[in-house]
Parts: structure tokens; sequence; C-alpha cells
């Protein structure tokens, strides 16, 4: 079924979303699609929740359940990816679970909060972080993690919350001189860019 499936994606060429009834059997999936399309953006979507215990009253001991429930951090990273590959390319298949039929937005309001960043282009520092800040980056000036964004002189590191590489971006006065993408653990520099758009860090 998944050869068929895939026979069927090449000769249509267009993103492709592939719904599964369960988590482990959309896992199986993602991980069979992603020998069999390579260069694709194979992407992830399914439910964040590991655990869900919905709030509750028992009247024979007239007891209330509060609200419950454990969010995996990975996930919701291969979530945003997901969203962020169905905003920049077109050769996607998302393998998602019913969860992906709930609404999370509407697809231009998201586009609209993108932070696009271009080489040559004139702008404030502070006007960057007040962008970052509004699509729900945070800046810590110690430590790079997921989500985060720090300052050091004239470069800005970002490490969005949907990679897992960082973004600098080196200032010269308020115009962008560089941009480069590097491994945040070695902070050995892997690819030099012309632009780079940041995507918000939450979907909500």
């Amino acid at each position: 079924k998944t050869f068929t499936m895939a026979n069927v994606i090449q000769s249509v060429q267009k993103p492709t979303l592939i719904l599964s009834h369960n988590k482990t059997l959309a896992a199986q999936l993602y991980g069979e699609f992603k020998n069999l399309f390579p260069e694709n953006a194979v992407e992830f979507f399914i439910s964040y929740y590991d655990y869900y215990q919905p709030e509750a009253y028992l009247p024979i001991t007239d007891t209330f359940i509060e609200k419950d429930m454990s969010m995996n951090e990975e996930i919701d990273r291969l979530r945003l990816k997901a969203t962020t590959s169905l905003m920049s390319r077109n050769d996607v298949i998302i393998i998602a679970s019913v969860s992906s039929i709930y609404g999370i937005g509407s697809p231009d309001s998201y586009k609209s909060m993108l932070v696009k960043l271009k080489c040559g282009q004139k702008i404030d520092l502070n006007s960057v972080y007040k962008k970052l800040v509004s699509i729900h980056y945070n800046r810590n000036d110690m430590v790079l993690e997921p989500g985060n964004f720090r300052n050091r002189g004239d470069i800005v590191e970002i490490f969005p919350m949907y990679e897992q590489d960082a973004i600098r971006i080196d200032f010269f006065g308020n115009e962008i001189e560089k941009i480069s993408m590097f491994d945040p653990m070695t902070m050995r520099v892997k690819q030099e860019l012309d632009q780079y758009y940041v995507y918000p860090a939450k979907h909500f």
C-alpha cells in the first residue's frame, strides 16, 4: 500500500496529507515515506499529548478530577516543522493522525507573522527583537535553546523551534551583512544564506 501511494504522489506532484488512525502506524509510515522520498519534505503531524486526562466529576464519591496532561516537546517541534514546510515548499508529504483535522488557525494570519530577514536589508535591531518576541521567541543571552534568541554585539542568534540548527545574523550598523546556519552545539557554520524566514514558535 505504501509503495502504491508513493507512486501516486510521484505522478501527481502535489503536497500530500496521509491520515493514519493511530500514532504507531503514523510513525511507521513516516519512516517509510522518508526513505522513499529522501529529497522531499516528509513531515510528521500528530497530537503532542503523551497523556491527556480531561476534567471529570464523579457524583458517587463527590470527587472533582482536574484536567491533567503531559506534552511531548519533540512532537511539538515536528508539528511546527510540518507547518513551516507547507508554507515554504511544494514537495511536502505530511503523515498525520486524526488530530490534524482540528483547526490551528488561518494560514494567511500565520504567514503574516513571518519575520523576513535578507542580506542587505536595513532594519533596526530593536525592531528585530520586537518582531521575534511578538511570535513567541524569548530572549536569553546566556543559553541558546529552541524558541530563544540572543544578542552578541552586532550579532543576533536565533534558534527556531522547528529546526535542529540555529541562525546567525551579522549586522553592520542597521544593515544585515550576513546570514548563516550553524550547529548550536559545536558553533560550526553549516551554510551561508541569502535570506531566512523565521516562523512563529507556537501555533496559537
